[in-house]
């Protein structure tokens, strides 16, 4: 791009996360006239959140995480927000369906591959739950095909690493479904970038630093840059700026000054992971085995021995094990927490802290483990690990939200949220979980929240439906469509799919 060109843009992507590659891919097949600027602090995209080695989130589809279907006071479990989850994979899938189609990715082989995904308990009251669980969710078209069962030899046949010298006098229990899938988001997001740098108007810009965000006369921002290797500064004004930046969010929308964004704090959590590379132990591990988190442990620490496949290499990861560290980001400063506090949201802070002293002390716990803790966890899903196979690999961070509350004066959040300016010309991404895996879901989110004008008949909505054809169908109460778009995503991206009988007829053709 020219270095006029530089300085005039229409939109501005903060982070060259997963997040913000997607959100840049949606608007530039739906508007191929914009000019669209990435700005990147480090040296290439991909580097925190969304790196495959520092992200928990690969191929969330919400058919093993427990901790999306709590148990309701009356012994009910509650599968909403799995189904929610569930459906928005399923948006993440058509519109990787739709890219592989049109040629934009070449393989599918190159970020995704079919992982079966299971729920392991043992324990009598966690098989009951467990039990309850699957009847809840197989009863629902979108978990057609899960498996149960009680039986250690079954067990033993689905993940043969989890039953291997455990003790026959315990209660266990699993599920599974084999259309999961493990998705390699640090290789996806390279992709999705190169895709969209190589369209007219479109650049991404490495080792520049986002250092001041200003709201000019007439709705544009100015954002000040600062390059990292020379220390060279420049500005450029755009129309629209999304804030994608991870852990480095929170301190952008604060640096933006928009009265949306008061009050919001962030609580940072580290993560570790033991990690397995020998093949022949991987071998006889194909699956995501989750398990149940501990009392007052967060989401993002649900314990899962995790079949990966980074690069084309398979491993095993463990964990992850929490930690606390003031950073917001894996390479940020032990200033951030302390920088990101302003007089509106210390209130929040201080009643989030007050709150959640159950999470205070399992981080304590955490950090203070020490390596034969860490074992003691995996030998629970492991029992013949070997301690000498196993390295600890270091993940990233993650921010959760703190949001003000007009009642306890500030509330923990856990999953994500987009905090925008009332005249739609900017907006953050704010949290962590179930992210990656729901990047398709959340940049449709910001084009109903910050483009509406344009999803029309007339303009972007054709486009839209040709992209994601279920929008504005729900996948949770339409059945047929959903086994029909599920089908059709499967066979592109190479996944496993559950075969549907032959008599039943097309979706497609009764909604015609």
């Amino acid at each position: 791009m020219s270095a006029a060109s530089d300085r005039e843009t229409d939109v501005v992507l903060i982070g060259a996360g997963i997040m913000s590659a997607t959100l840049g891919v949606f608007l530039k097949e739906l508007e191929p006239s914009l000019s669209i600027q990435i700005c990147e602090i480090l040296g290439d995209c991909a580097q925190e959140s969304s790196d495959s080695w520092n992200n928990a989130g690969t191929g969330h589809a919400a058919n093993c995480e427990m901790n999306y279907t709590p148990q309701r006071p009356d012994g009910s479990i509650d599968i909403s927000k799995a189904l929610q989850v569930n459906v928005e994979f399923d948006l993440s899938r058509q519109f990787w369906s739709y890219l592989i189609g049109r040629g934009a990715i070449a393989d599918p082989r190159a970020f995704i591959h079919p992982v079966p995904h299971m729920s392991f308990v043992h324990g009598a009251e966690n098989v009951e739950f467990l039990r309850k669980r699957f009847k809840a969710m197989s009863a629902h078209h979108c978990y057609e095909g899960m498996e149960h069962t009680e039986d250690p030899s079954k067990i033993a046949e689905w993940a043969p690493l989890v039953m291997d010298g455990r003790g026959g006098d315990e209660p266990v229990a699993a599920t599974r479904i084999v259309t999961g899938t493990d998705v390699d988001y640090g290789s996806l997001t390279h992709l999705l970038v190169k895709h969209l740098v190589s369209q007219p108007g479109c650049a991404v810009h490495y080792n520049s630093c986002v250092t001041g965000l200003d709201r000019e006369q007439g709705g544009r921002w100015r954002v000040e840059v600062r390059d990292t290797a020379s220390g060279e500064t420049r500005s450029v004004r755009a129309k629209f700026v999304f804030i994608g930046a991870g852990g480095g969010a929170l301190p952008l929308l604060e640096k933006s000054g928009i009265p949306e964004g008061r009050g919001y704090g962030g609580f940072p959590v580290s993560g570790i992971w033991l990690r397995c590379d020998d093949p022949e132990i991987n071998k006889r591990h194909h699956a995501k085995v989750y398990g149940k988190a501990a009392v007052g442990s967060p989401p993002m620490s649900v314990p899962h021995l995790d079949t990966r496949v980074i690069g084309g290499q398979h491993s095993l990861l463990f964990g992850p094990y929490a930690g606390f560290s003031s950073k917001f980001l894996k390479h940020g400063s032990l200033l951030d927490l302390f920088e990101s506090i302003r007089p509106a949201n210390v209130e929040p802070l201080l009643s989030v802290a007050r709150d959640n002293f159950d999470l205070t002390e399992y981080l304590v716990g955490q950090v203070l483990q020490s390596e034969g803790h860490r074992l003691a966890a995996l030998d629970e899903y492991f029992p013949k690990a070997d301690p000498k196979d196993w390295r600890l690999q270091v993940a990233g961070q993650r921010v959760q939200i703190i949001k003000p509350d007009v009642t306890r004066g500030g509330l923990l959040e856990f999953g994500t949220e987009l905090v925008g300016a009332d005249d739609h010309s900017l907006v953050a991404l704010l949290g962590a979980s179930p992210g990656a895996s729901t990047a398709a879901f959340i940049a449709i989110s910001v084009l109903e929240k910050c483009f509406a004008g344009e999803l029309t008949a007339s303009a972007w909505l054709p486009k839209l439906k040709q992209i994601i054809p279920s929008y504005g169908v729900s996948l949770i109460d339409d059945a047929d469509f959903c086994r029909q778009i599920r089908a059709a995503t499967a066979a592109v991206l190479k996944v496993d799919n559950i075969p549907q009988p032959a008599a039943r007829a097309p979706a497609a053709a009764k909604r015609a």
